[in-house]
């Protein structure tokens, strides 16, 4: 595949568009809620509430397209996403931080939709081109990481009260998605809703390595780049008084490297396999550890912050590569959403995490929290390998 077919450019468009919100919620969140929170530390709630809406709605979403279909199921996500936006209009004006939670919530569930967008494009490809179509969708996000931010700036005075408009600008964006989804998405004809076997027990599934990898390699990609994504900016402008200008460069550049190397992923992923990509995402995290402890100027956050990104990148890519290897197509499902859960809950609780961890200890010692789960993960990996040369060694002696 040298380039995306008009089905997967229509989830790529779908991809950038629904992805605007949650940048935007993380640039002026914590703003509207500083000023609706009847506490200001729960001024960050309302993200809070966002990530984990996404982790607990995962379930549901896999359900509704499994009776659904895809189709339906991402026009459901969207238009509670519209009317989250006009929900969160109307709370600004009224001063209720409930209704904001309340929005940010329903954007929320959405975001458990436009993650399935990735398990859609795998869909449409043979087996050997799905990390090229993961990556091709992943570049939406380089759209999501620009724009969703300008919207938050761009809507602060729009309608005579701070940040209401950006929630009107956000709703124009979906609407576009909204478009995309009834006029150019069509739904595979396997995934009209039919009676089909519920697959293998859970306890034949688990005992695959290749699950195993496949689950821990999202969540723990998820969960390490969300702790310090979350942590870095208290770090750099509060606690080591670097300028707000400097944090939001470091913020961006990390952004970006979470999405450009997309570019790449593609071909490193069909030249080398996805455990070999999965070795390069971990040793760059292991490099984003040690930026990290090198000191607390701007530019050790910053090439810190750009590894997380890269490292990231990698490891979500292979993990949503590997992960159809483990189920049949009854199964799958109940293993996305499965593994959806588990990301979106580990990203959840990193997100909650992270302020206790910097100001009960420390920077260095919120990095240094990240290395265990990059042991386990290396130590799922050979388990994953010697498995395969398990089976490797078997079939060349039933073949003698």
């Amino acid at each position: 595949m040298n380039k995306p077919s008009p089905a997967l450019w229509t989830l790529i468009a779908m991809q950038a568009l629904s992805m605007c919100a949650p940048p935007m919620v993380i640039l002026i969140g914590g703003l509207i809620g500083t000023q609706l929170a009847p506490n200001p530390q729960l001024a960050t709630l309302p993200l809070s509430i966002l990530v984990i809406t996404t982790a607990f709605s995962t379930f549901p979403t896999a359900m509704i397209m499994q009776h659904l279909g895809r189709k339906k199921g991402f026009l459901i996500g969207n238009l509670v996403s519209l009317a989250s936006c006009g929900i969160a209009i109307v709370a600004i004006y009224a001063q209720s931080f409930v209704l904001l939670l309340v929005a940010t919530g329903g954007l929320g569930f959405n975001m458990a939709f436009v993650n399935q967008f990735r398990f859609a494009a795998m869909e449409r490809v043979a087996p050997e081109h799905q990390g090229q179509a993961v990556s091709w969708l992943l570049l939406g996000g380089i759209f999501a990481a620009l724009v969703g931010p300008e919207l938050g700036a761009l809507g602060e005075s729009l309608l005579g009260v701070p940040y209401a408009g950006a929630f009107l600008l956000l709703a124009g964006v979906l609407l576009g998605v909204t478009v995309l989804v009834v006029f150019a998405y069509r739904d595979l004809p396997y995934q009209a809703p039919v009676k089909q076997s519920v697959g293998r027990p859970w306890g034949s599934l688990l005992q695959q390595p290749v699950l195993w990898l496949a689950l821990l390699a999202g969540a723990i990609s998820y969960s390490v780049m969300t702790l310090v994504m979350t942590a870095a900016p208290l770090s750099m402008h509060d606690m080591d008084q670097h300028s707000l200008q400097a944090t939001k460069t470091a913020i961006q550049a990390h952004i970006l490297a979470m999405f450009l190397p997309s570019l790449a992923t593609s071909w490193l992923i069909r030249r080398f396999g996805p455990e070999r990509l999965l070795i390069l995402g971990l040793s760059i995290y292991a490099l984003m550890i040690i930026a990290g402890l090198s000191g607390h100027g701007v530019s050790h956050y910053t090439i810190s912050l750009i590894l997380l990104g890269v490292g990231w990148n990698f490891l979500f890519v292979s993990g949503t590569t590997l992960l159809p290897r483990a189920y049949q197509d009854s199964e799958r499902f109940r293993v996305q959403a499965v593994n959806e859960f588990l990301v979106f809950g580990a990203q959840a609780l990193a997100t909650l995490g992270a302020g206790w961890l910097l100001f009960r200890f420390s920077w260095e010692t919120l990095l240094y929290a990240t290395a265990p789960a990059l042991v386990v993960l290396s130590v799922t990996l050979l388990w994953h390998k010697l498995s395969l040369k398990t089976a490797q060694d078997s079939a060349r002696a039933d073949s003698v």
